[in-house]
């Protein structure tokens, strides 16, 4: 019961932190970039950010690897 618990609270905290995260500063841009490139980059980094805890939420449990149950194919 207390590892259905702990995968809750770390399933809240990365679904707050998905979408808190692009609430932050609207002040995208550097020196040298343009608004739009500032924005650009900006949303590639927090969609490589998502992917990555995504694929770390996976390996915590367990879904990032097949099932050895069966040596059958299943299609």
């Amino acid at each position: 019961m207390k590892s259905v618990s702990v995968c809750k609270v770390i399933l809240v905290v990365v679904l707050c932190a998905l979408f808190l995260v692009p609430l932050g500063c609207k002040s995208y841009e550097q020196l040298g970039e343009t608004a739009a490139e500032g924005r650009r980059r900006h949303k590639r980094t927090l969609r490589i950010n998502r992917q990555e805890m995504m694929a770390d939420l996976d390996a915590i449990m367990l879904l990032d690897k097949p099932s050895k149950l069966t040596d059958k194919r299943i299609p």
